[in-house]
Order: structure tokens, then sequence, then C-alpha cells
């Protein structure tokens, strides 16, 4: 959303007021105390590292597998990339402007810095969407026809299109505008011209009008969209019922370990639906917590009729919390998505081992060539596999991988080099 957009009077901005040209107002350069700036500082500065490093680690495990690259996954790639933007363009400029009076860059600053916080915030969101829709169609309908890759890449195409349309009346009305009747005092007691990035649209009406557009495309809508869905994905996993333990002819000798594998694999069928539903509320609780406070207070911005005072308030204390609350969905997003998701864990884990298996055949093949004047027995096949593909007087599992890749010949102890490594 633009500057303007995020925050239709932040704390750069002064509200109006019937004071004549001559009156002059004098504010601080610094909003707030050392110590409250401290906080701030560390408060935003932690969630643009989690939002770095988990949203990096969601699209270092999608590009770096050809076998992650699903639907699903795709879309997860597409929220973690947008929330990457969030976290580059939005959480550094939107803590100086809550630090700071008045707008320190230059107009092509802001222009771009609020046409990026809106497109992304807005790419996140409707890609929050697009995912609540695949997994609808996954659980509730498994029957229909899956979307294919081609058709996700094009519902990520258009949902770049959507986040820019909806954003380009604010980037057109943002501009860096000088407030006559303000001056900023510095450390010296020199002061400065007061600058302010706003959206500066010909009457307030119309800046309502595109307050509430926003509101309802990038909150309301998506918001109402998500929560029907994963409402019924959740009763869906509820009601659906694990099938009955029946006989399968086995003799009684075996009846008692199958019963008791069956039922196992009840109760952790049972675990896995509890676990579905849990992550599907705490999704959505998490949206709808982590904007609502900002989207309420820009609809109180243009909406309600706020004092002098009350507008300073809400500017200096209580949008920095708003902000980061909304900014802390986008550090959130990859451990739901990611790290609660097996599937990713699986990734990561299988990329990392890959990487380290990679590393000691290296070491084995350079082993090898330094000692082959040597006489060295290698490990045959047929002993491995009598023994379970698994050879108790090598060190460490990784060179095992190695020795397999280099000495097995069957197909299937290949194929078991693959899974393991």
């Amino acid at each position: 959303m633009g500057e303007e957009g995020l925050n239709p009077f932040n704390s750069s901005r002064v509200p109006e007021n019937p004071l004549s040209h001559q009156n002059i107002t004098y504010v601080d350069f610094y909003l707030h105390k050392p110590s409250v700036a401290a906080v701030f500082t560390i408060s935003y500065l932690l969630i643009f590292l989690v939002c770095m490093v988990g949203n990096g680690v969601v699209c270092f495990i999608v590009l770096r597998s050809k076998n992650m690259r699903t639907v699903t996954n795709l879309f997860i790639l597409n929220l973690a990339i947008s929330d990457l933007l969030v976290g580059i363009f939005c959480m550094p400029t939107t803590l100086v402007d809550n630090i700071i009076t008045g707008w320190p860059f230059g107009n092509v600053v802001c222009k771009l810095s609020g046409m990026v916080q809106g497109i992304s915030v807005s790419a996140s969101v409707f890609t929050l969407v697009a995912i609540a829709v695949d997994r609808f169609r996954c659980i509730v309908y498994p029957f229909k026809q899956k979307l294919t890759i081609a058709t996700s890449k094009l519902i990520i195409v258009i949902i770049w299109v959507l986040a820019v349309s909806i954003m380009c009346p604010s980037g057109i009305m943002l501009q860096v505008t000088k407030e006559q009747r303000v001056r900023i005092v510095g450390g010296n007691n020199d002061t400065h011209p007061f600058f302010w990035c706003r959206e500066n649209w010909p009457n307030q009406e119309m800046r309502k009008i595109y307050t509430t557009v926003l509101f309802a495309n990038i909150y309301l809508a998506p918001l109402s969209l998500i929560v029907i869905m994963y409402a019924h994905i959740g009763f869906a996993l509820f009601k659906t019922t694990i099938p009955p333990l029946r006989g399968s002819g086995i003799s009684p000798g075996e009846g008692s370990g199958h019963n008791k594998l069956s039922m196992e694999n009840r109760h952790t069928i049972s675990r896995k639906k509890k676990r579905v539903i849990m992550m599907l509320l705490v999704v959505a609780l998490l949206f709808i917590l982590s904007w609502l406070p900002l989207w309420t207070l820009m609809m109180l911005s243009d909406y309600a009729s706020l004092t002098e005072h009350q507008y300073r308030i809400i500017n200096i204390y209580v949008y920095p919390l708003a902000h980061w609350l909304a900014f802390f969905n986008s550090s959130v997003n990859p451990i739901i998505y990611g790290f609660f998701n097996e599937n990713f864990r699986r990734g990561f884990q299988a990329a990392f081992k890959f990487q380290l298996c990679s590393a000691e055949i290296v070491k084995t093949r350079t082993y090898s060539h330094r000692i082959r004047a040597n006489a060295v027995v290698p490990v045959q096949p047929a002993a491995l596999s009598r023994s379970g593909s698994r050879v108790s007087n090598i060190s460490g599992e990784s060179l095992v991988c190695a020795v397999l890749i280099k000495y097995g010949n069957s197909g299937l102890i290949q194929r078991k080099v693959i899974t393991d490594c």
C-alpha cells in the first residue's frame, strides 16, 4: 500500500487544523526517547531477520529440488517472495518513519517504496487466498481435476497483475510535500522544513473511497474467503471417519500383530487430522489478528473525527505496534506453511543430506586415488545387500552412501541410495 496507504496519518504527518499560515508549529526530530526507539528498533530487526531467514530458506528448498515444485509449493514460493519484498521494502522504511519526524528520502524513493510496499503486501494476501483455494479443492473435492503447474504459474502472474493494478492509484498520487506550517527542530536547535510522503488526492472523499476499496479487496474479501474455505476443510477432515478394523484372512498367530499395527495407523491418522485442523485455525487467526489493528486505524483515520491529541497518540505509539503486527504475519508465514509442512521438512533434510553425501563422495574418491597403489578390497554389493545396505565397520551413513554409489550394481541398491541420501 504505499506510505499513505499503509498509514494514512503516520508519524511523519500532522493533522489538519484551523491555524493560520502565520502560525508555525515546531516539532522534535526524534519522536521517542532513546529507550523507546531502541525497543522499536530491536523489535523490527527481530522480525526482519526472521522474515529474511525463514522466507529465504523456503525459496531455497523449492528452487533447489525439482521434486518440490508442486502446485502448492509454487504458491508457497510466491508467498515467500512477496513476504521477502515486504521485509526488504516495508520494514526498514516504516521503522525509520516511526522513529523520526518527516520523510528523509526523496520523491523517487517515496513513489517506489510506496508502490513496492503495496504491491508486495497485496501479492502476499492474494497468495494466501490461492493457497486456501488449492487446499480446499484438494481436500473437500479430492476427485476433481487438480491444478497443473502451468495453471498455477498463470494464477501467480494474475496475482501480481492484480496487485500492481490495485496499487496504481496510490503510486500516481504519492509525492513528497512540504508542510509550510511545521518546522523540525534539530539537535542544535536549528530548524528544518517538514516534508512528508503522502497521497495528494484532490479531496478527502476520494481518499476515503480508495481506502475503503483497499480495505475490501486486501483484507475483508480475502479474510472472508480464507475463513470460509478453511472452515469447510476443517469440517471435511473432522467428519472423515477412519475405516474400522476388518479381518484380512491372516492366520491367528499374525492377527494380534496386524491389529496392533492397524490401531497404531488409526492413531497416527487421527493425530495428523488434528494437526491439520489446528494448523488451519492458526493460519486464519494469525491473519485476522495481524492485520486487524492496522486496518482499524486506517479506517478510523479516514472516517472518525479525532482530535489533534488523539491523532498524535495514534501516530506515535499505536501505528508502530500495528505495523509490527502486520509485518509479523509475513515473518511467521514460512514457519506455518513451510516448517510445519512435512514435505518441506523432508525437502530441507534431503537437500542438506545431499550436500553432505556429495562432499563425502568427493572425499572418498580423493582418498581412493591416494591409496590406489595399496591393496584395497572394495565392499561387495552382495555383502551390502545381505546386511540391509548398512556396513557396521564404516563410520558415517554418508560414507555408506558413497560406497553404495561406487560399487552398487543392482537397481534396488541404487534406488535405496537415492532414498537414503
